[in-house]
């Protein structure tokens, strides 16, 4: 019986390493293959290395940190750094500047010499003050190639700290059921024009008016005067809510609206702000409104500037803030300057938007209700205004409309300080406002202008310090009549009336119901557009703090629409 050997196990085989015999010290003697193209950066753990995205690290000026993230082996990360192997010889940079020759190889010197040889001395220098000529010509025209050294700043900030301007928000937010009916841009309107429109015909005058003090018109830098606060009611009602248009448009006209929305559409092209008004259309009659709470009774400040204002709105000079302010002193320096405790001058009328208790605080206003024939059936009526009523040099009455000019900062506004150049140089401050408020002065132009008022009375009203906005003081006043006025700031009527009679004709192609006009916030053109019924008629009217009558409780003055 034969007995089974159990199965011999297969023993592993270990393979020894290649061990490299290094006499003279230890470790190996040749680079392995898996190293040999990679390169080598010497590293110690006492490196400091950056972080993956260091923005803080170029900010460090000092010496101190200028080897900040340097290893302690020198070199830096070289061996890691990255080099374009692409043959770049052909690659030739063209230098298209002209090389500029010497004196003695320009041809003009040796035609002078030539003149000078020749006979005939006056005609040589004749040649020489030609040729004097057309080097300084040459020159000057260098010079206006070449850039300046010392850039021209324009108010606190230059060009490299210029910040860029902002997109601005629309006066409104367009809804998607909303239709776009025309799109206006400003350079077609800018070409309208409707010649040969006559002077408003009064239908009724109603209000009353205080006399101006003439001794505001001796205020000057030396002899300032504070500007004071004075709570009275300023009444901004819109068109459908006034009772005298209701009862009007019953018997005449076929297009009504106040002073205002007139002026803003016929001033629209200097606009850069946006701004809306609503247009409802019944039958064959248009009736232009505002919004209810909307800023659309405040004054803009420099919204015509090269540099607008930008800061955001808890900021002192943001553009509501700004707009705020200047609402403020506008209201106050139309009544400061009126002779309070003297009688009123009241036309037949009172004024329509009085209560009982509100009579004796209702500022000094009236009202003139116009009306214009702008021909093809078209007859305008609007609500003007006159702020106060004066003496003339023969002792006649004259209506005045008066108005304020406000300084915020002048290194922001155009670098001219009035306290400095008001008494000697008023012209340019005034051409500094005419360029920046260039809208809002054509606006109250033109309201002086519908109104029929005699003189346009300005006053020059700045902060007492810069950084507060609650403290003004009267600096000076001027005045002009509207048509001269109306023509140094260029402003053409034939024009204004052009382009309300466009948008008018426009309206009355549409079928009846509700429209909205608004100026693009960041483009030069407005828009129409076709709005249900419903809109704007379930927004709370309450929020006073949108309204005019944020300026109340912002500065304690009173707006009520």
């Amino acid at each position: 019986m034969s007995e089974e050997l159990p199965a011999v196990e297969e023993v592993p085989h270990f393979n020894a390493p290649v061990i490299q015999d290094n006499p003279s010290g230890w470790g190996p003697c040749e680079m392995p293959d898996k190293f040999k193209d990679m390169p080598y950066q010497p590293f110690s753990k006492g490196d400091r290395l950056g972080k993956i995205s260091d923005w803080t690290g170029a900010a460090f000026q000092d010496k101190k940190y200028a080897s900040k993230y340097a290893s302690q082996f020198g070199g830096g990360s070289s061996q890691y750094a990255y080099y374009h192997d692409e043959d770049e010889s052909t690659f030739h940079l063209v230098d298209t500047t002209r090389i500029q020759k010497p004196p003695y190889q320009r041809g003009r010197f040796r035609q002078n010499q030539r003149n000078m040889r020749g006979r005939g001395g006056q005609r040589g220098i004749q040649n020489q003050l030609q040729m004097l000529g057309k080097g300084l010509k040459l020159r000057d025209s260098r010079n206006q190639r070449q850039p300046r050294k010392w850039p021209q700043r324009t108010g606190l900030r230059n060009n490299k700290n210029q910040l860029p301007i902002k997109s601005r928000d629309a006066s409104v937010t367009v809804q998607s059921n909303w239709t776009t009916i025309e799109e206006m841009d400003f350079p077609r309107l800018a070409k309208l024009s409707l010649p040969n429109v006559k002077e408003g015909e009064d239908i009724t005058c109603c209000g009353s008016l205080e006399y101006y003090d003439k001794a505001y018109d001796r205020v000057n830098v030396k002899s300032e005067k504070p500007l004071q606060r004075i709570d009275r009611i300023f009444h901004t009602v819109t068109t459908t809510d006034d009772p005298i248009i209701r009862k009007l448009s019953k018997t005449d006209g076929t297009v009504f609206a106040t002073d205002a929305i007139l002026a803003t559409l016929m001033c629209c092209t200097r606009s850069n702000y946006s701004w809306d008004i609503v247009i409802e259309k019944i039958g064959d009659k248009l009736f232009l409104d505002k919004r209810d709470n909307t800023e659309f009774d405040l004054l803009t400040v420099n919204e015509t500037s090269v540099e607008p204002p930008q800061d955001d709105g808890n900021s002192l000079n943001s553009p509501r803030n700004l707009a705020l302010e200047a609402t403020f002193i506008n209201h106050n320096f139309s009544q400061q300057v009126l002779k309070t405790g003297e009688p009123r001058f009241k036309f037949d009328e009172p004024n329509p938007f009085i209560s009982e208790e509100e009579a004796d605080e209702v500022a000094s206003v009236a009202y003139r209700y116009r009306k214009w024939d702008l021909d093809n059936g078209v007859v305008l009526i609007s609500r003007c205004e006159h702020d106060a009523v004066m003496q003339g040099p023969n002792g006649e009455l004259q209506f005045i409309t008066i108005k304020a000019l406000n300084e915020w900062d002048s290194k922001l506004s155009g670098g001219v300080e009035w306290r400095q150049k008001l008494d000697t140089q008023r012209g340019a401050v005034l051409a500094n406002e005419l360029r920046n408020n260039a809208c809002k002065l054509a606006k109250w132009t033109v309201q002086a202008l519908l109104a029929g008022s005699d003189q346009i009375k300005f006053g020059y009203v700045a902060r007492a310090h810069v950084r507060d906005s609650s403290k003004h003081i009267i600096l000076g006043t001027q005045q002009f009549k509207p048509n001269e006025f109306a023509t140094q700031i260029t402003l053409n009527m034939d024009n204004a009336w052009g382009i309300l009679r466009c948008i008018v004709d426009i309206c009355m192609k549409q079928k009846d119901g509700k429209y909205l006009i608004m100026k693009d916030p960041n483009k030069p053109m407005i828009r129409l557009y076709d709005i249900p019924d419903n809109t704007f008629e379930s927004e709370n009217e309450d929020a006073d703090d949108e309204d005019g009558t944020g300026v109340a409780a912002a500065f304690g003055t009173t707006l009520t629409v």
